[in-house]
């Protein structure tokens, strides 16, 4: 039974799963008894390509296409081997990309 701090850091492509993997995370975390703090918002990442949109005559002629990947960060303070357990068996939806440091 040690204090341990968590850190998980969530990111993906679509707005929606990042913030209900968070929710469920937090849900879990907050029945197993442990203090957390989040999800905080991290900035969001965004690539901007821009493409011709003929191959050789119309250079005015473009097309520009955004990818943007948003983050939150979580902070599980004080957790027992119980709160870890229940957050190995979360199953959360793909295209989110969990990142835990103890």
């Amino acid at each position: 039974m040690g204090q341990q701090k968590i850190r998980i850091k969530l990111k993906s492509y679509d707005y929606n799963l990042v913030d209900k993997s968070a929710e469920k995370i937090v849900k879990t975390a907050k029945i197993t008894g442990a203090v957390i703090s989040g999800p905080i918002p991290l900035p969001t990442n965004k690539k901007i390509f821009t493409v011709n949109r003929s191959t050789f005559v119309n250079k005015k002629s473009r097309e520009q296409f955004e990818l943007s990947s948003y983050k939150r960060l979580l902070d599980i303070h004080s957790s027992s081997t119980k709160t870890i357990e229940a957050l190995m068996k979360l199953e959360l939806p793909s295209g989110v990309e969990v990142e835990i440091k103890v």
